[in-house]
């Protein structure tokens, strides 16, 4: 098993250990709403690599510990039924992707807050890169954009699906640290986005 990896945000405020990084997956999205998060956190090269991609790591929230501040962990939603989106108050570090049921087991974690432990690269955590998706919404003006091979591809998904239905049966999805699981309800109050304003970050996405 690997070693646990270090969660941290840029100020130093929230901080967590991320354990089971062998069973984790590393994937790139290149979708808009992706973008549009990164633009909202208001300093979207600190997310998106050069083609407008978000560097994800697929995990379980089973397996994020919050060591110190996760009191500071703010969430958002860019539509009224779209996916939780969490980051820091004290700094705007994008955190990751969660979905709405609590029962849905998954965490899609963003690099921006994994790229602070000295002693581990992603790479050495949690494998190399196994899907890039949405390869469509990429900024098709800064080259090609790469593809992780059909079987790659399909055995992330199959190891994604079977840690959600494990997570399910075994129980393990009553263990995160972002939702009250009696309730279901997040442990921060969500924004939600006016259409005014997902517009308008839309239109940074496509100007940029």
């Amino acid at each position: 098993m690997n070693p646990p990896h270090l969660l941290r945000c840029r100020c130093g405020t929230v901080s967590g250990l991320l354990s089971h990084g062998e069973r984790a997956n590393r994937c790139v999205c290149y979708c808009k709403d992706c973008q549009a998060f990164a633009h909202f956190l208001g300093e979207p090269q600190r997310v998106l690599d050069p083609l407008g991609g978000s560097e994800v790591i697929a995990t379980s929230p089973a397996w994020l510990r919050f060591t110190q501040g996760r009191e500071a962990l703010a969430c958002m939603s860019l539509t009224e039924g779209g996916m939780l989106r969490w980051y820091t108050r004290c700094c705007r570090t994008a955190i990751g992707n969660t979905p709405r049921n609590h029962k849905f087991s998954y965490i899609g974690l963003l690099h921006s807050c994994l790229q602070s432990d000295p002693t581990h690269t992603l790479a050495a955590s949690f494998g190399p890169l196994r899907m890039q998706l949405n390869r469509q919404s990429a900024r098709q003006t800064q080259g090609p954009v790469p593809s992780a091979s059909a079987l790659s591809t399909t055995w992330a998904m199959l190891r994604i699906a079977r840690m959600v239905a494990g997570a399910r049966i075994g129980g393990s999805y009553l263990h995160t640290p972002f939702f009250d699981v009696h309730s279901g309800t997040p442990l921060a109050q969500r924004q939600v986005l006016s259409s005014a304003e997902y517009a308008r970050l839309q239109q940074r996405v496509g100007q940029s």
